[in-house]
């Protein structure tokens, strides 16, 4: 399936413009691009946000953050809004920190960035470029990597979903969630300080929040990169968030495979979940036809990182990406289950954010 490259557009999903809507109201949009090295054993995340974009607001700015290495954190700010530009049609983003050119932001040429921004970043479903470099501990990360989408989020030959069904088109889920491309190989070249990683079609992974409200606890799971699978990629969240006048905790899984999109959602799934604090992500689900479950497991500490609140930006989630995760895919046939898929990986990326988390979080303790 591998070689079945579409073009980018035939495989852009819902939601890939900016969401932007030019008011006042409080507004962010957050971006988050992996890429997965499997012969070093390593992950590069590169996370992109813009608050209130507006500008003159206590929380109007930008940011990038790179989980690197180790799950070694990198981070810089970019205060001024006016120097970030996004398309609305298509996934194209950007924001200049330092730089020579007087003129209005906006994309450039591979070559052209790198003579003219010296700290920032550009980005779109085929690509990924920047440079950032802080000043208190001297730490500095470049990077450029061209993409091939393989997966958005759906089955290849057809048109892509939004992640959250739709409902996600209306403004009644808050913050909005979207993968924008479950697999995509990557070729280029990550500098970590004085280390420079040079990669040929790496697993890669791209996906998107948006909107003015905030969840108020989530976890996520993710990984591309399965031992002797070359063609697994998971997606797996869940969260309290805010619909309309309510809260409301909701979960999914999303697994590509050979060509094929298996959905578990809460609309066509039993989704159920048990969540440690950090350290175990338990997750089952099934469908008419299918049922998956999910095992995610580290002994790491993981590493805090930032993430959009009505505070700003500010340290509210934990992640490792050299997670444990054990897969298993079984379809459903006259009362009897076959197994289709079991895989394993110690590259899966793991998140818990928000909170509270004292205690492990069951699906059946649904405060609503």
């Amino acid at each position: 399936m591998l070689s079945l490259l579409h073009q980018p557009n035939t495989l852009q999903t819902p939601h890939s413009g900016y969401h932007w809507d030019g008011s006042s109201r409080r507004f962010f949009e957050g971006w988050y691009y992996r890429v997965t090295l499997p012969d070093s054993g390593q992950t590069f995340a590169f996370m992109y946000s813009i608050e209130d974009p507006i500008g003159g607001k206590p929380q109007s700015g930008g940011a990038a953050q790179i989980l690197g290495p180790d799950d070694e954190y990198l981070w810089r700010t970019f205060p001024d809004v006016g120097k970030f530009w996004a398309s609305r049609d298509r996934l194209e983003f950007g924001h200049w920190g330092k730089t020579d050119l007087p003129t209005k932001p906006r994309y450039l040429s591979p070559p052209e960035f790198e003579h003219h921004v010296q700290e920032g970043y550009q980005a779109t479903a085929t690509s990924n470029q920047g440079s950032i470099h802080d000043p208190g501990s001297e730490h500095t990360a470049c990077w450029h990597y061209e993409i091939k989408p393989v997966y958005g989020w759906g089955n290849q030959d057809a048109p892509q979903q939004s992640t959250a069904g739709w409902l996600s088109s209306l403004q009644i889920f808050e913050p909005g969630w979207q993968i924008l491309m479950a697999h995509g190989l990557a070729t280029g070249w990550i500098e970590w300080n004085e280390k420079r990683y040079e990669f040929t079609n790496a697993p890669a992974y791209s996906e998107k929040n948006w909107g003015g409200a905030f969840p108020q606890k989530w976890f996520w799971l993710n990984c591309n990169s399965f031992e002797g699978e070359l063609d697994v990629a998971l997606t797996a969240g869940g969260g309290r968030r805010g619909v309309l006048w309510w809260m409301e905790s909701v979960a999914m899984i999303g697994l590509h495979y050979q060509g094929k999109f298996y959905e578990f959602v809460p609309w066509n799934s039993k989704v159920k979940w048990n969540i440690m604090p950090w350290g175990r992500w338990q997750m089952q689900a099934q469908n008419q036809d299918y049922e998956i479950e999910l095992t995610g497991t580290t002994h790491l500490p993981g590493t805090p990182l930032r993430a959009p609140t009505e505070k700003g930006l500010i340290f509210c989630c934990r992640d490792t990406m050299q997670g444990q995760l054990h897969l298993q895919l079984r379809e459903r046939r006259g009362g009897k289950s076959k197994i289709i898929l079991e895989a394993h990986s110690s590259l899966c990326g793991l998140e818990t954010g928000g909170g509270p988390w004292e205690e492990p979080w069951l699906s059946h303790h649904q405060d609503v």
